[in-house]
């Protein structure tokens, strides 16, 4: 009820532009390495998963629709996922629900452990590679799904595990706080300063 005056608005505007589309489903990773459909605001094409680079999105993609541009920016596309955390798909904090192919982009000790823990609407990894689309797309000459192979997700999985490993009431009070204050300051290192003890992230 209180996002109502949000989504409404936003229902209209996504009826009116680009292809119609109005919400997002896509089978994501969940606790215990269960399956769930996560729900989002579309901002993508359809059938966007068999265009351009598939499950990774890059800075200026194509793909991309004008308004989900701004969705995406915000954050508010992904505001649906209330839904989610109703239905206990996911909770407020925890490691982002992956895709199975980005999924199995992490180690088998990493698989393992993930999501030991259900996974949230924001975390530390969501937090600290905010700017993934925008590194991703910097590499000019790797394919953009093995450098997120060899880059991205060995430091995002120590990131989730990190997590587990420092789990607490306060600590997600800091990271729901951390995620409005990245929005608001993309360029940020605050939570550098508020987490001294994270992985070293060595690029």
């Amino acid at each position: 009820i209180i996002l109502l005056p949000i989504f409404i608005p936003i229902t209209i505007a996504l009826r009116l532009t680009s292809e119609g589309e109005v919400f997002y489903f896509q089978e994501r990773i969940g606790l215990n390495n269960s399956r769930f459909q996560i729900w989002k605001f579309a901002t993508m094409l359809k059938n966007s998963m068999n265009m351009g680079t598939g499950s990774i999105t890059l800075q200026n993609d194509f793909r991309v629709t004008t308004f989900g541009k701004v969705l995406r920016k915000t954050k508010i596309n992904e505001l649906p996922q209330i839904i989610n955390i109703l239905k206990g798909d996911i909770s407020i904090v925890g490691p982002r629900p992956l895709v199975t192919k980005t999924f199995m982009a992490y180690s088998d000790e990493i698989q393992s452990k993930i999501y030991n823990v259900k996974p949230g609407l924001t975390g530390i990894g969501s937090i600290v590679f905010r700017d993934e689309e925008s590194l991703i797309s910097s590499v000019k000459d790797e394919d953009p799904h093995e450098f997120y192979k060899r880059v991205i997700a060995p430091y995002k999985g120590e990131l989730e595990i990190w997590y587990q490993d420092h789990r607490s009431f306060l600590l997600d009070l800091k990271l729901i706080f951390m995620t409005a204050w990245v929005i608001v300051f993309p360029s940020s290192t605050l939570y550098h300063r508020w987490f001294k003890n994270l992985p070293s992230r060595e690029f």
